[in-house]
């Protein structure tokens, strides 16, 4: 994901001083805090990714072993696309490395 508004250098040398002058339940709070902002963006950019996409729509992916595979959409799920390979194959594919079939 890129970030619209790169951190100013200044800006990112307070937070490193701050994040340094904290103790350990701070820290375990903050890496909480954390970790849920960038599950929630990740979400947001696969909600988007996913809006690229219709059941029923013929599409393209490269499987784990370099295959390029043509498939057809069964079902747009929270973080994945359900596919079924011409071959008749199943696949649930994150929306990401899913392309429109040309």
């Amino acid at each position: 994901m890129e970030n619209k508004n790169p951190m100013k250098r200044e800006d990112a040398r307070k937070i490193e001083e701050f994040i340094k002058s904290l103790g350990a339940d701070d820290l375990r709070y903050m890496n909480r805090l954390i970790i849920e902002r960038l599950k929630l963006l990740h979400q947001q950019s696969s909600t988007t990714q996913m809006q690229r996409f219709n059941i029923g729509e013929k599409v393209r992916f490269t499987d784990p072993s370099g295959v390029v595979k043509t498939a057809t959409i069964l079902r747009l799920n929270k973080k994945t696309v359900s596919l079924v390979t011409t071959g008749g194959e199943q696949w649930n594919v994150p929306p990401g490395l899913l392309k429109h079939e040309e």
